[in-house]
Parts: structure tokens; C-alpha cells; sequence
């Protein structure tokens, strides 16, 4: 049997996903970080990006987060992100849509926000998309 690391994903609003895993990966703020079982014990801030899960039987879950924390203990690995979503729930006219009032803001076209905002509102929305694009590849296999 193929040892496990119990995965728990949660944003603000809700409980985005519980259970057993081989391996979790996420994107730090220094780079990306893959946790394994018996991982050594590990907190360290999330950037807006991925979160892939693993399951035992060999299932990759794709999530996208807006940025957060992770905390890893040798039996589990969770993710305290500020909004997280499941690649297959992205809405992605919403994401295109909000991606293109963040840069209209960025290029100076728009007032809807500060450039700060509108930059955390881009790395959000371009996590998103990946995840979909990530979605989308593994469908094809």
C-alpha cells in the first residue's frame, strides 16, 4: 500500500477538499513546493496559483487559490487559502472578464480599482485560468 499524507484545502467561505494523498504541490513565495507523506514540518505563505493533489489512485486534483498558507506536519498537509475553486468549477467568462478589468486598470484605462488590487486581481484570475488550461490538458489524455 502506497503511503498517504491527509490533504485538507479550505478558503474562507468553505471546506474545498479532504482526504488522503500521495503528493501535494503548491506555489510558494519562493517557488513550488512538493509535500510528500512524512514530510518534515513546514509553514509558509502561499502565492496566488496551484494547488495539484494526488490521490492513491493516482488521480491529480486541480485547484486554484488566490494565496493563503500552508502548514505541513509529517501525516497531513493543509492549505488556509484566502479563496480557493476546483479547476472544473471555474467559471470562465467571469474569470476572462475580471482578467480584463485588471488589466485595463494596469494599462491606466480604468478607475474600478488600485493598481495593487488590480495586480492581486490579475494573479488570481491567471491562476484560474492555468487551472482550466490544466483541466483541459488532462481531459485530453
Amino acid at each position: 500500500m502506497a503511503s498517504t499524507i491527509r490533504c485538507d484545502i479550505v478558503s474562507a467561505e468553505a471546506e474545498i477538499y479532504s482526504g488522503e494523498a500521495t503528493l501535494v504541490v503548491a506555489t510558494g513565495e519562493i517557488g513550488e513546493l512538493g509535500i510528500a507523506p512524512k514530510h518534515a514540518p513546514l509553514i509558509t505563505r502561499l502565492k496566488p496559483g496551484k494547488v495539484v493533489v494526488t490521490t492513491p489512485a493516482g488521480e491529480t486534483l486541480d485547484f486554484a487559490i488566490s494565496g493563503g498558507i500552508l502548514e505541513v506536519q509529517p501525516d497531513m498537509v493543509t492549505v488556509l487559502a484566502d479563496t480557493a475553486v476546483r479547476a472544473q468549477d471555474i467559471d470562465e467568462a467571469a474569470v476572462r472578464q475580471a482578467k480584463e478589468e485588471a488589466e485595463r486598470v494596469l494599462a491606466g484605462r480604468g478607475e474600478a480599482m488600485d493598481v495593487a488590487e488590480a495586480q492581486q486581481r490579475l494573479a488570481e484570475v491567471s491562476a484560474q485560468l492555468a487551472a482550466l488550461e490544466r483541466l483541459r490538458k488532462n481531459l485530453k489524455h
